[in-house]
């Protein structure tokens, strides 16, 4: 089991380092209905992940492996899956911002004020389980806890462990949030400043990272 955590934890901590969704859960904990939209949003964030890598880990579970071990079918959907993942991150550095160009965020960022808990959860969820690039990275978690032929509760420990390494960036500014919300409203804004002018650079270069270590981890199978 630990050797399996150990290959999931960089996907993971990919899906958590992704700005988007930070950025979002700051806009929402700025708005005005800070409370119901950003525990929508978390709800829906973590419900995302788990659905994505429980589905993955499910089909997994089904692919054929060899009698000395691995799987040929899952290394080259990890190759395949590692190649997108790199092909995102090139267009993710072509689209950052030049020097002094204003960053560019989603138009839905502009409707966060109004929106309800329950679109807020929506949201995140498509986020989470739609999303192309996280996507792709709960999708090759699950090849590897799938393929690892652990027991049911193993199994569910390492999702588990995942699913909380995946949305802490989430997770933690709304705790934060609620337990001291008057000290959070500078630190967040500061943040979030950083995180919009940053957006393409960090993403680009996580996905680069990852993408590589999954395209190892394909290889790995032959």
């Amino acid at each position: 089991m630990g050797s399996v955590i150990g290959e999931i934890l960089p996907l993971a901590v990919g899906i958590a380092v992704s700005p988007i969704p930070i950025i979002a859960v700051i806009l929402m904990l700025l708005s005005p209905r800070a409370k119901g939209t950003s525990v929508g949003f978390m709800i829906g964030w973590l419900v995302g992940i788990i659905v994505a890598i429980v589905i993955f880990t499910l089909l997994s579970s089904v692919i054929p492996q060899r009698s000395e071990g691995g799987s040929v079918t899952a290394g080259v959907i990890k190759i395949i899956f590692g190649v997108l993942l790199l092909a995102l991150a090139l267009r993710q550095w072509r689209a950052r911002p030049a020097d002094g160009e204003q960053p560019s965020l989603p138009e839905w960022m502009s409707a966060i004020d109004s929106m309800t808990a329950g679109k807020a959860l929506g949201l995140a969820f498509l986020l989470a389980a739609v999303n192309p690039k996280n996507l792709l990275m709960a999708a090759s978690a699950g090849l590897i806890v799938g393929g690892a032929g652990m027991t049911l509760g193993s199994t569910a420990i390492v999702i588990i462990i995942f699913v909380l390494v995946a949305g802490c960036t989430v997770i933690a500014p709304v705790i934060a949030y609620l337990i001291a919300a008057a000290r959070m409203a500078g630190p967040l804004d500061k943040l979030h400043g950083w995180l919009v002018e940053n957006n393409a650079t960090i993403l680009s270069v996580v996905l680069l990272v990852i993408g590589v270590a999954v395209i190892g981890k394909g290889l790995g199978h032959f």
